[in-house]
């Protein structure tokens, strides 16, 4: 929060001092005309009023930490989803949760079995109606043309086991409103990319689970869509298919789309996502991108490695030798930029130091630990 405040006053002087100089210059060349002091006071005022105007544009007023970092966040927005809350039977399953979407992020939703991960994602998707809350896609509440530009890959996978592979794709294609003629080059286009073309005109009962799951995805984006929300996509996967699914993935990121991705796997959200949202018990317990997350649970020690010994360092707690590197311990009292400093100054070379972060998967446990 200090940074994005120190940011956010960076900018605004920055700002300031520019529009001074431009109506100081716009002033000092009307040279030939005696301003009026009325005048003067309207150029002043001009300042004024375009100071706040790009101001707004910049950082508009926050009335949350929430919003605070949001306003970082460069992207046009696509979907909003504010304060929603659902319950079953008296039960709250999500309560209060709110994030945005940003075009051409990978956006990671986590957190234990029954957290409400994929309550949310119906909602998202208008499958079920929130109890209270608003949910905006591509600035608009979820509507039969909101939905066209949606793929959805839901947790219980499900195609026309009869239907030629091929003949899927063009279908399902054709429901999102996708020109005959534009669905079936799309799907021979998708399938030469997964190396499925040989399979197109198979049964989908006749594909083996990994080829199936794929084809399912490839469904998924079949109409192009602008918002892709992929539920648990890497749940049976072998490692290859897991490979090309990525790979698939950070594709579509680079073309600018928006996507959603709910997951166990730990590994694959550190891979793949910008920022994640992590819930538990319907609750946000964390938001943000995963170097802010990594930062606020970092352990209180740092990684050196370099040519000479480490020796006496003031603020340390301990040492221990990995080999091929040395932990430092900080006391409560001493930041990494003060270790450093020493350790240069005692003419050690270094070749390496690093903050130790947790992985994702122990934040996740100590996370949902603390609920």
């Amino acid at each position: 929060m200090d940074l994005a405040i120190f940011i956010f006053l960076v900018v605004t002087i920055v700002i300031f001092m520019a529009l001074r100089i431009y109506f100081h210059r716009r002033r000092s060349r009307m040279t030939d005309v005696e301003l009026a002091d009325d005048e003067k006071d309207a150029l002043d005022g001009e300042i004024a009023v375009e100071a706040a105007r790009q101001l707004k544009a910049v950082a508009p007023a926050q009335e949350s930490s929430l919003e605070v970092a949001e306003s970082l966040v460069h992207g046009a927005v696509q979907v909003e989803v504010s304060r929603v809350r659902k319950s079953f039977g008296g039960k709250d399953v999500v309560h209060d949760v709110s994030f945005k979407l940003v075009s051409g992020e990978v956006f990671g939703l986590v957190g234990p079995n029954g957290a409400g991960k994929t309550t949310t994602i119906r909602m998202l998707m208008d499958i079920i109606k929130p109890d209270g809350g608003d949910i905006k896609v591509f600035d608009h509440p979820v509507n039969d043309g909101t939905k066209n530009r949606i793929g959805y890959l839901p947790e219980e996978r499900g195609l026309y086991r009869k239907m030629r592979v091929s003949d899927s794709l063009v279908y399902l294609a054709r429901l999102k409103d996708v020109e005959a003629g534009v669905a079936r080059e799309r799907a021979e286009e998708l399938l030469r990319q997964v190396d499925m073309t040989a399979h197109q005109g198979k049964k989908v009962s006749e594909l083996s689970r990994g080829m199936g799951q794929i084809i399912q995805f490839l469904v998924t984006i079949a109409h192009d869509p602008d918002l892709i929300v992929l539920d648990e996509p890497f749940a049976g996967l072998d490692p290859v298919n897991r490979m090309l699914l990525k790979g698939i993935i950070l594709e579509l990121k680079a073309q600018g789309k928006t996507i959603v991705l709910s997951t166990h796997m730990m590994n694959e959200v550190e891979e793949l996502c910008d920022r994640i949202l992590m819930i538990n018990k319907g609750r946000v317990v964390l938001y943000g991108s995963l170097a802010e997350i990594k930062w606020q649970y970092r352990d209180n020690s740092v990684l050196v490695a370099g040519e000479g010994l480490v020796g006496e360092i003031d603020g340390i707690s301990g040492k221990e030798d990995h080999g091929s590197y040395t932990e430092l311990f900080l006391d409560g009292g001493t930041s990494p930029q003060q270790v450093l400093e020493q350790l240069i100054a005692s003419g050690m070379r270094v070749d390496r130091f690093e903050v130790s972060t947790p992985s994702l998967n122990e934040i996740f446990i100590q996370a949902v630990k603390c609920e």
